[in-house]
Parts: C-alpha cells; structure tokens; sequence
C-alpha cells in the first residue's frame, strides 16, 4: 500500500487531507510511525521506500515482478463514503517502476476509493508505466482479462479476482459501459469453476498461469474451508500454478497442492502502519517477498524462497535474527496442518517446504 502516509513522504504528495473518524491528515501518520521509529524523512526520491528489498531483487532476478497495489493511484478528490480512502499521487507512482514492478493486480477493497474516474486515472498512470494491470479496467471485458507477461521461456498469464469477503463492496463491479473491479459472485465451488473455464478459454499450450484473488479477512490465522475448496478447485480443474491469496495484513498458512502452490495471504509488503495499536501480536511490521521457482514446461513448483523483510521508517529494512526467527516459527505453524513446513534457507532466507521432504 503506497498510499496515505506512504505517498506524504515521496517526492509529489497528494493533498493530505483525509476523511477517517479518528484522523483527518495523511501526515498524522507519518508523525505515528515517527512517535514509534523516530524521524522520516521528507520528499523521498522513487526507491526509498524499497530499501533493503531493491538489493534482494537484484540478488533473486525474478522473471515477473507481481504485486496486489492496494491504492488509488489518482488526484480524484471523488471520495468513496467507506471510512479508509488510500491514494498516492500520479506523480509518485514511478516508486512502482523504481521495483521493477511489472504487474499490479487491483481487484481489491481501495483501488475505487476516490471514485470511477480515480481508477480511470489508475489504469492510465500504470500504462504510461508499462506496467501491466490485471482484475479491474473501464469495462468488464478489461477487468477480466488477464495480464500476459513474457518470460524467458513460457508466457505468463495473470488473472485477478476480488471476493466481497475482504470488504469490496458489490456495487464496485465492472459493468459493460462502467469501470470497476472483477468481483466473484462466491467462493463455491461453481465460481471456481466457472473461472477455471476462463483460463483455459484463454490460455495456450505452454503458458503458466497465476490466479490473484483478494479474499478474507484482515487478522487472524483461519483458513475458510471454502478458500481451500476454492484454491484446489483451480488447480485441479484448470493447473493452475500459482494461486496468489491476500488481504491479511499478516501472512498466513501456505500450501503445495499436487506440486501447485497456494498462498492464502501473503501479508502486506508495504503499509503506513506504523505506531497503530491494537495488532501487535500480529507483527505486521514483518513482511516477506515470496520467490516462487517454476518448471517452465509443467507449471509445477520447483522451490519457494521467503525472503523476511521488515517496514521501518516507511522504508523496508532486514528484520533481526529473533525476528527472523519469530516468523519463521509462525508460519512453520500455521503450515504444517496444511502439509508444508518452514525451514532456514539461508541465515537471512527462508523455505517453504513440503513435509515430506523435511524427513
């Protein structure tokens, strides 16, 4: 999430006035996460929020750089009446390209909260980027088409799903002549399928697919049986290789379904959190960058590297080793009833691993 306090502290700030019941400046909480970490500061280039991750990329060399952008990316002053309303300013979205970003998925709970035209300007600004959009557009036949991304040896697709479950509110739809997010009916089994249709509709001999789906709740570590239903159905019926679950503020149970891998949230990456009371316990402070390893003839999983990160000063930073260690054991836990386990790649890296290969 790039918006609100994150967006105050980059180069070109959008107005910081705000709507929510207990702040009215974006830069109340740049001045919380300040409280918590000491200063911040001021008119950032591009990279600066990226910090220790632009380090880990250039390590990994990943072929697709896939994000859920979480944020309006508007000077729309056209506020959605929901409470929380993030923005960056058009002119701060180059910190994307200073990622190498090359997907953002935006069928989430924010990316209308300035308005159709928010989004509108959301979708241009991403273009004059080159980054490819996936799961909202000014249509529906937009918004459900997937992103395809070249790769060195497969073509890539990306489809991007909203569910009400995360707090999209229906009227968000895309419509035939109305810009909006692609927005599931349910998490049944039939909706599943009905998008396993969509992918093998669109997809060619040797692409590798990914499907984004913003579900669930905020906190917590429960796994809804029917996103479980939901994510094995797409990869039984359609072989889909990766399915890319969030919405958590913190990540959660991670599975290897018939060598398919699916993540049921993968926690923010970047947020304005900072000095917000209440979730401690949660550690939303600890992010992680998920490397998935490919076979670029089968779709299956290969290997997935957890890389821990942590948001400081609206910057991401390496944790330390006890923190390191406090995720690691986390997830190891929250895994395991889903047949996976979490495991020391390295001193600063972590795998996730199928039980079976830990024994």
């Amino acid at each position: 999430m790039c918006g609100r306090g994150i967006d105050q502290v980059l180069a070109h700030p959008c107005s910081p006035e705000i709507y929510e019941d207990y702040m009215r400046s974006a830069a109340g909480y740049v001045l919380l996460a300040e409280q918590a970490n000491g200063p911040i500061p001021r008119r950032n280039g591009s990279s600066y929020v990226w910090g220790a991750a632009l380090e880990q990329f250039k390590s990994m060399q990943p072929d697709a750089r896939i994000i859920n952008l979480e944020t309006a990316v508007t000077g729309s002053n056209d506020r959605a009446n929901k409470g929380i309303n993030y923005r960056m300013s058009p002119e701060n979205a180059d910190c994307l390209a200073a990622a190498g970003i090359d997907c953002c998925l935006l069928a989430n709970n924010h990316v209308l909260d300035w308005g159709r035209a928010g989004l509108v300007e959301t979708l241009t600004t991403l273009q004059k980027l080159n980054i490819k959009a996936a799961g909202a557009g000014r249509n529906d036949r937009e918004a459900r088409a997937p992103a395809m991304l070249s790769l060195a040896d497969a073509r890539l697709l990306v489809f991007a799903f909203g569910s009400a479950s995360s707090g999209i509110p229906f009227k968000w739809v895309a419509m035939s002549d109305t810009p909006g997010v692609n927005l599931l009916p349910d998490l049944s089994r039939a909706s599943a399928f009905e998008v396993a249709d969509q992918i093998m509709a669109a997809r060619r001999p040797g692409d590798l697919t990914v499907v984004s789906i913003h579900w669930g709740s905020n906190w917590g570590y429960d796994i809804p049986d029917e996103q479980r239903i939901f994510a094995r159905a797409l990869v039984d019926k359609a072989g889909v290789s990766i399915v890319h679950g969030h919405s958590s503020h913190h990540p959660r149970a991670i599975e290897i379904y018939r060598d398919r891998l699916i993540l049921y949230g993968c926690g923010d990456f970047l947020n304005d959190y900072e000095g917000i009371r209440g979730y401690e316990r949660y550690r939303d402070d600890l992010a992680l960058m998920y490397f998935a390893d490919l076979d670029p003839t089968s779709g299956s999983l290969h290997a997935l590297k957890l890389v821990p990160m942590q948001i400081k000063n609206f910057r991401l930073s390496i944790p330390s080793r006890r923190d390191i260690e406090w995720i690691r054991q986390t997830l190891d836990r929250e895994c395991r009833p889903f047949g996976t386990r979490v495991i020391f790649e390295s001193e600063q890296q972590l795998a996730c691993v199928a039980q079976r290969a830990t024994t």
